[in-house]
C-alpha cells in the first residue's frame, strides 16, 4: 500500500506523526476528552478520522466505548499498537460514507479534519454518515479551524507559518473554489524534505447548514474546548449540532 492509497497519511506520515505537532503538549488532551466525555454520557461513541488514538484512546480510558472510521491503514496501525488500541474496533474507509453497525450517541471529528474532505459535496456527505450514526438526541461534534484568509496580505494567497526549526508550513489558498493546500518542509542534517497536503476550508454557518440539510441542528459553539466564547476574534471553534428525537413531520 502507498501513502496515496492512504489518503495522504501513509506510512511516511504516521512514522512521526504524533511528534508532527504541538497537540501531543502536556495537557492538551485533557480538555477535548472532557468535553466529549460529556456529550457521551454512558453512550458509545464514533470517531471520524480517528488516526492514531490521539483522543480515541484517553476517551475510552474513561469507560466510553469507542469505535473508529479511518482512511489510512499506516495511521490505525499505529492505534492498534498502543495500549488499549486493541479495544477500540476501527472500521478502515472514508469517513464521509463508511458505515459502522449500530448508533452512537456521540460522533465526533477534531482538528481541523473535516478540511480532509476537498469537495463541498464531500463534506455535506459527511454530515448525513454522522446524522445516519446517531442515535434521537445524540450530537455530531466538529473541531476545525475559522478560515484564516483575512490573514492573508493584500492580494496574497499564501500564509506562511513556522511550527519549530525543523519544520516549516505554509498555506496556499483559492478563494474562489474554497480550495487551500498545505505546504510542508521538513529539514533533517540540513536538508529539506517537500510534501504537500490538500484542503477545503469552510465556514461555520455553512457547516451550520449541512447540519440542517442532515436533519440536525445547532446546539453549542465555543472558541475551545474550554467553553471559551465564540467570538469574530476566534481563530477556531467547536461546534455541537444535535439529532432531534423526532424528525420534522414524524
Amino acid at each position: 500500500m502507498t501513502d496515496q492509497d492512504d489518503g495522504y497519511f501513509g506510512e511516511s506520515v504516521a512514522a512521526t506523526y504524533d511528534e508532527s505537532a504541538d497537540i501531543y503538549r502536556p495537557g492538551a488532551v485533557d480538555p477535548a476528552v472532557s468535553f466529549l466525555a460529556g456529550l457521551a454520557g454512558r453512550g458509545r461513541a464514533l470517531e471520524l478520522g480517528v488516526g492514531t488514538g490521539r483522543i480515541a484512546l484517553p476517551l475510552a480510558a474513561r469507560g466510553i466505548a469507542v469505535h473508529g472510521i479511518d482512511l489510512s491503514q499506516a495511521m490505525v496501525a499505529r492505534l492498534k499498537a498502543k495500549p488499549g488500541g486493541q479495544d477500540i474496533t476501527v472500521t478502515i474507509g472514508d469517513f464521509a460514507a463508511a458505515q459502522v453497525e449500530g448508533t452512537f450517541a456521540l460522533v465526533y471529528l477534531v482538528f481541523n479534519t473535516i478540511m480532509n474532505l476537498t469537495t463541498q459535496d464531500a463534506q455535506v456527505a459527511c454530515f448525513a454518515n454522522a446524522a445516519a450514526h446517531l442515535e434521537p438526541g445524540g450530537c455530531f461534534l466538529i473541531e476545525t479551524r475559522v478560515p484564516e484568509i483575512r490573514l492573508l496580505p493584500s492580494g496574497g494567497s499564501i500564509l506562511p507559518w513556522q511550527l519549530s526549526p525543523r519544520r516549516w508550513v505554509s498555506y496556499s489558498y483559492d478563494t474562489a473554489t474554497q480550495a487551500m493546500r498545505g505546504h510542508y518542509v521538513d529539514f533533517t542534517s540540513g536538508h529539506g524534505e517537500y510534501s504537500t497536503i490538500p484542503f477545503r476550508y469552510v465556514w461555520p454557518a455553512e457547516l451550520d447548514l449541512m447540519a440542517r440539510l442532515a436533519g440536525m441542528r445547532l446546539r453549542e459553539r465555543w472558541g475551545g474546548w474550554n467553553n471559551e466564547p465564540f467570538t469574530g476574534d476566534s481563530r477556531q471553534h467547536v461546534s455541537v449540532w444535535e439529532k432531534p428525537h423526532r424528525m420534522a413531520g414524524a
